[in-house]
């Protein structure tokens, strides 16, 4: 092993971060390169080579539509972050970190030589395209090429020094992107934002998006009640339904930037997942007109209280017009109470020029007596 590799991936080791590596095309010497130098336990929690088509798929959880682009990278990289939280996230800070590559082979190919990849973590995403020129290297040239850029990617999310130096030519070209989701929480926290999207492969939106429907939630954690319901929710609506977070509360003081992050980084590689600064389904309704709101029955609840418009019973027909005149409306799951009862739509006190307003989730559809208070007190992890 060259002597910088070397070096560098003892100050890897020796940094407090956990990984969770995925390589596909290429990487494999850069897993080679840590775990050649003694204290890879304190840095690799798990690494996977999907090289088959089926490895890939199930491990991104869906046939991606190519399988070498900084999508796909993104996505992996997503799954691979998701991993290591549910691994290690309690102990230590960690990283999910993904490359996905086309290089040569023993046949010729007809594309371009490639590779991308990604580091994800709680408050960013970087992503790395590497063009390389073809017929100038061999595949151990290519192979080291992008391991050393890989290396270097990991250092630069443990924010490590020294790097790696590499020989490019005219024709070879790396790129870098950053999306950073601290930022965004922290705009949302200072008002500078009304919300802002991060997509299952972590693009972050705070434009002219208007999602469908949304899910909304605390999902402090997100279980598997709430993807039940956005599966059946988006079964019966005829199309996707997206999570949602609200950094203010009606009833709980707002959540800080540090958990909003940490919040969304449930939802990495796998579901896009909103915050917003509205914390009631009136405010939803300006920022998002003609979606569907899904919520259960404890949430239709107050929808439909007074005391949640300054007890005034004038004031909640007038936002429910508004919701109304927005194009928006509700589909209400029903919840087990207390006392072990099923609740749905039909117990509702739901003024009659309204009823339109609200659509039942049948209890065969959907029934899933989870708690999220419950997975808290009993220190039980959320959905994997």
């Amino acid at each position: 092993m060259e002597a910088d590799i070397k070096q560098l991936v003892q100050t890897i080791h020796d940094a407090p971060e956990r990984i969770v590596l995925v390589a596909a095309g290429a990487g494999t010497e850069a897993l080679s390169n840590l775990l050649g130098v003694a204290g890879a336990t304190r840095t690799l929690l798990e690494a996977l080579v999907p090289y088959s088509q089926a490895a890939f798929d199930e491990f991104l959880g869906q046939p991606p539509a190519k399988y070498v682009t900084e999508r796909t990278a993104r996505l992996l990289a997503g799954r691979a972050f998701t991993r290591a939280r549910w691994l290690d996230a309690a102990t230590n800070p960690v990283i999910g970190l993904a490359c996905t590559a086309t290089i040569v082979t023993d046949r010729p190919k007809r594309g371009e030589h490639r590779a991308y990849l990604a580091t994800w973590q709680p408050a960013r995403l970087v992503e790395y395209g590497i063009h390389l020129n073809k017929g100038y290297r061999d595949r151990a040239g290519e192979e080291n090429l992008v391991s050393r850029v890989i290396l270097n990617a990991l250092a630069a999310a443990m924010d490590l020094e020294p790097r790696l130096a590499y020989t490019l030519t005219d024709k070879d070209k790396i790129t870098v992107t950053t999306h950073n989701f601290g930022k965004a929480a922290q705009q949302i926290h200072d008002g500078a934002l009304d919300y802002f999207g991060v997509t299952a492969d972590g693009r972050i939106r705070s434009k002219h998006v208007n999602p469908q429907a949304i899910l909304s939630g605390s999902y402090n954690p997100l279980h598997d009640g709430h993807l039940e319901l956005l599966q059946v929710s988006a079964k019966l609506l005829g199309h996707p339904v997206a999570f949602e977070i609200s950094a203010q509360n009606v009833d709980k003081p707002p959540i800080t930037p540090d958990i909003v992050i940490d919040r969304i980084a449930q939802f990495a590689g796998r579901w896009p997942i909103y915050v917003t600064n509205a914390p009631t389904y009136l405010e939803k309704a300006r920022l998002f007109a003609n979606t569907v709101f899904v919520i259960g029955f404890d949430t239709a609840e107050r929808v439909l209280h007074p005391r949640y418009y300054q007890n005034s019973t004038t004031q909640l027909h007038a936002a429910l017009d508004e919701i109304r005149d927005l194009g928006c409306s509700f589909l209400v799951a029903g919840r087990q109470d207390g006392d072990g009862i099923f609740r749905d739509l039909s117990e509702l006190n739901i003024p009659a020029a309204y009823a339109n307003l609200f659509q039942p989730i049948p209890a065969e559809a959907f029934r899933k007596d989870i708690s999220s208070s419950e997975l808290r007190a009993t220190g039980q992890r959320g959905s994997r």
